[in-house]
């Protein structure tokens, strides 16, 4: 199995083209968040149903025309790590804040574990500040 191209099949079927229908055939239904700072569901592990309701209510309503750029992948034994470009305009509210309807344009990188030939988790870290100061709330 070739991890980084189902790593990358993923995120743009999931990710990019919101086909939610398809995260059991990429995601283990033990899915942990092992280090994501900033992220309340850091620790966390979460069921295919708990996944999807993750990136719908934390990810796409604030941001629904969020997408993903791999622009690098390093593919290891259970393990591939990416770094990444996400654009998006803020048109939810994010917590207690009203859109803003400002774009945001960051970087990151998240390092993918598997599992049983699936994804079951992820360490990440991404430039949240900017994020931040982007939709003008720093």
């Amino acid at each position: 199995m070739n991890k980084e191209s189902f790593l990358r099949e993923f995120m743009d079927e999931v990710w990019n083209k919101k086909n939610f229908q398809k995260i059991g055939q990429f995601v283990h239904n033990q899915y942990t968040i092992h280090l994501d700072p900033g992220d309340p569901w850091e620790g966390k592990t979460l069921s295919n149903s708990e996944f999807k309701n993750r990136m719908e209510f934390d990810s796409f309503k604030p941001f629904p025309d969020m997408k993903f750029e791999i622009t690098s992948a390093i593919e290891e034994e259970n393990y591939v790590a990416i770094t990444w470009r996400l654009k998006g305009t803020n048109l939810g509210q994010i917590g207690e804040y009203a859109p803003t309807k400002k774009a945001i344009n960051t970087k990151g990188m998240t390092i993918y574990h598997f599992k049983d030939k699936l994804i079951n988790g992820h360490t990440q870290i991404y430039d949240r500040k900017t994020v931040m100061e982007q939709l003008g709330f720093r």
